[in-house]
């Protein structure tokens, strides 16, 4: 895991735009989606590799490429990391 590829995918629009809407489709609000979800992705082990694998070839939008993050990817850790009930 490299911090350079954690802030960089933490960072990334295209990706944070799929956290919120898998927070959307899974029943929360895509306006407040809690910050540290956004940092349990781009930790994810499979996502942060994936990651660092695209920016290393140069990808220009690796967290739009369902090809190099997948739903299913960003789901589990979504799911994983559910927040608790107030």
């Amino acid at each position: 895991m490299s911090y350079l590829s954690v802030s960089k995918c933490v960072d990334d629009v295209d990706l944070s735009n799929r956290v919120r809407a898998c927070f959307a489709d899974e029943g929360g609000d895509a306006a407040q989606v809690p910050p540290a979800l956004f940092w349990a992705v781009a930790t994810a082990d499979d996502i942060e590799a994936a990651y660092a694998s695209a920016i290393a070839a140069n990808h220009p939008r690796p967290g739009a490429d369902e090809a190099v993050i997948t739903d299913a990817m960003i789901l589990g850790v979504v799911q994983a990391n559910w927040p608790p009930a107030p």
